[in-house]
C-alpha cells in the first residue's frame, strides 16, 4: 500500500527540513510505503531552494510549485490531483504536528471502519501544548458551529491531521484557497454521509511570534464557509464517474422521495444494477435477507465495497449492465431486481431488461426508473450522458418485449420537468445552479405531496413490472 502525505508549505525556511525529515522518517503501518506530495505556495524566503535540494535528494518526494500564493486549500488541492497513494493524509511543514502519530491516524482506515479520519487535539494526546485561550475558544467554537449545519459530532473540525482514501477525496471538489478547507471538507464528508473517525494527537502549537499563519479573520471566513457549504450540495466533481448525475439527483430527500416509491415493491432478496455510491442501497437494505449492488465503475466499487464492508446482508460486485458474463453468478435468485438511472444510459436497454429478467424468481418484480419525455431531450441530458428519455409508450412496449408486464407506473416529479425544460431546452444549460438544486430538495416534502395533482407529466417515470413467467 502506498500512502500520500500532502505537504503545502508557504515561507516556513526556518522549520521545513525538520518538518520533513520527521514525515520521511515516521513509522508506517506493515507494508506500506510512502510519498511526499508536497506544494510550495510561491514562497518567497528562501524555502523554495531548500525544497528543490531535499526533492532532488529522495525519489519519495514530488515537488510542485504554484506561481502565485494562493493559501493552503489551493496547495491541498494541487497536492490531491497528483496524489497516487491508497491513502491520502494531510500535514502542515511546520511542526505543529507530529508524524508518530500516523499509524494512529491509519488503523481505523485499515480495519475497514472508516472513509475519513481526523486527528483531534481535544481530545486525549500524548502531549498538547497549552495555547492562548481565546485562539482555543475560536476553534472549538468554530467546531460547535460545524457540527450544529453538518450534523456531525467532531470535536475538532480545524485540525490539520485529516486522512482519505484517496478515490473518495479525489471525487470531492475543494473550492476553499485558504484556510477553509478544513469547514469545507467537513462539511462535505458530513453531506456525503463518510463514516468518520475521530483519534487522539499530539500537538505542538505555535505562538504568532513563532511563526502561526492562521488568524480571527480567517475564523470569520470558516464561518461563511460553513453557512455556503451547508446551501450549496457541491458534493462531486464532474469527472467523477456519474459525478454530475449524483449532483443533480443525489440530493437527500429526492432520494428519500425515490425510495418512498420503491421500497414497497421490493421483495426479501434484490439485485440492484448501477448503485452508484449506495444513496439507494443504504436506505434499502435494511430487514433484507440478500441486497447485491452491483457496478461496474471502479470508482464507486471501490466506494461500495468500503461503505458497505460490514453489511453482512449487502455483497458489492463488479457488474456491467450490459455483459451477460457478469450476470451469470446471479441466475434465477431474486425476488426483485432495481434499475435506476441506467436505461438511458446504455447502447441497448432491451438487452439490459433481458438479463434482469434471467436474475429473477418466476413472477418477480423488476423496478425501473428512467427519465421520461422525448421532447424534454436538452442540454442536461447530454451533459448527463443519456442516449433517450422515455414516453410511457415506449417503456411499456420495451418491458414487454423483454417478458415483463407493467403493474405500476407513477409519474415523479412534475415541479422538476418544468425546471428540466427552462433550463435544458429553453436556456440550454449544461447545469442547473447549486442554490436551485438545494431549494427543491428543501422543498421536496411539498413537491412530493402536490406531485399527484399537478396536469402535467413527470421528469421520471417509475414503472414496477412483474416477470411473466
Amino acid at each position: 500500500m502506498l500512502l500520500s502525505i500532502l505537504i503545502p508549505v508557504y515561507n516556513e525556511r526556518s522549520v521545513v527540513e525538520k518538518s520533513l525529515s520527521l514525515v520521511l522518517a515516521a513509522p508506517l503501518p506493515e507494508q506500506m510505503e510512502r510519498e511526499l506530495v508536497i506544494v510550495d505556495d510561491c514562497s518567497t524566503d528562501g524555502t523554495s531552494a531548500i525544497l528543490e535540494r531535499i526533492a532532488e535528494s529522495d525519489p519519495r518526494i514530488r515537488l510542485f510549485r504554484q506561481t502565485v500564493n494562493q493559501g493552503k486549500g489551493a496547495a491541498v488541492r494541487t497536492a490531491i490531483e497528483h496524489a497516487r497513494g491508497d491513502f491520502c493524509l494531510v500535514q502542515d511543514a511546520d511542526l505543529e504536528y507530529d508524524p508518530a502519530d500516523y499509524v494512529k491516524l491509519l488503523e481505523p482506515m485499515l480495519a475497514g471502519h472508516a472513509d475519513a479520519v481526523f486527528g483531534s487535539r481535544y481530545m486525549a494526546g500524548v502531549q498538547t501544548r497549552v495555547l492562548p485561550f481565546w485562539h482555543s475558544v475560536m476553534n472549538k467554537g468554530l467546531t460547535l458551529l460545524s457540527n450544529m449545519f453538518s450534523n456531525l459530532g467532531v470535536t475538532d473540525m480545524e485540525t490539520c491531521y485529516k486522512v482519505f482514501r484517496t478515490d473518495l477525496l479525489k471525487s470531492i471538489p475543494v473550492r476553499s484557497n485558504r484556510f477553509g478547507f478544513e469547514p469545507e471538507i467537513t462539511m462535505k464528508c458530513a453531506k456525503r454521509k463518510l463514516r468518520v473517525y475521530e483519534v487522539p494527537i499530539s500537538y505542538h502549537g505555535r505562538t504568532y511570534e513563532e511563526g502561526k499563519k492562521i488568524g480571527w479573520k480567517d475564523g470569520v471566513k470558516a464561518l461563511g464557509v460553513i453557512v455556503y457549504f451547508w446551501l450549496v450540495d457541491d458534493l462531486y466533481v464532474p469527472s467523477y464517474g456519474r459525478g454530475t448525475l449524483n449532483n443533480l439527483t443525489g440530493t437527500p430527500q429526492y432520494v428519500t422521495w425515490v425510495t418512498r416509491i420503491v421500497r414497497p415493491h421490493l421483495g426479501d432478496t434484490v439485485l440492484e444494477i448501477g448503485a452508484g455510491l449506495g444513496n439507494l442501497t443504504g436506505r434499502l437494505m435494511g430487514r433484507k435477507l440478500e441486497y447485491v449492488a452491483g457496478e461496474a465503475d471502479p470508482l464507486y466499487l471501490h466506494a461500495l465495497r468500503n461503505r458497505f464492508l460490514r453489511t453482512p446482508n449487502v455483497t458489492v460486485c463488479e457488474l456491467d449492465p450490459g455483459n451477460p458474463e457478469d450476470y451469470a453468478p446471479w441466475k434465477h435468485l431474486f425476488d426483485s431486481a432495481l434499475c435506476v438511472n441506467m436505461l438511458e444510459l446504455v447502447d441497448d436497454p432491451l438487452r439490459v431488461l433481458n438479463l434482469l429478467g434471467d436474475c429473477l424468481k418466476p413472477k418477480g418484480n423488476l423496478i425501473v426508473l428512467v427519465p421520461q419525455g422525448p421532447d424534454l431531450f436538452g442540454s442536461l441530458d447530454e451533459t448527463l450522458g443519456h442516449k433517450r428519455r422515455f414516453s410511457e409508450t415506449e417503456l411499456a412496449h420495451l418491458l414487454g418485449s423483454a417478458g415483463f408486464g407493467i403493474e405500476k407506473l407513477y409519474h415523479v416529479n412534475k415541479i422538476g420537468a418544468m425546471s428540466w425544460w427552462i433550463f435544458g431546452k429553453l436556456a440550454r444549460r449544461k447545469h442547473i445552479h447549486r442554490v436551485a438544486l438545494k431549494l427543491f430538495d428543501k422543498s421536496a416534502w411539498f413537491w412530493r405531496r402536490v406531485d399527484g395533482i399537478l396536469p402535467w407529466s413527470g421528469l421520471s417515470l417509475v414503472a414496477v413490472a412483474k416477470r411473466r413467467i
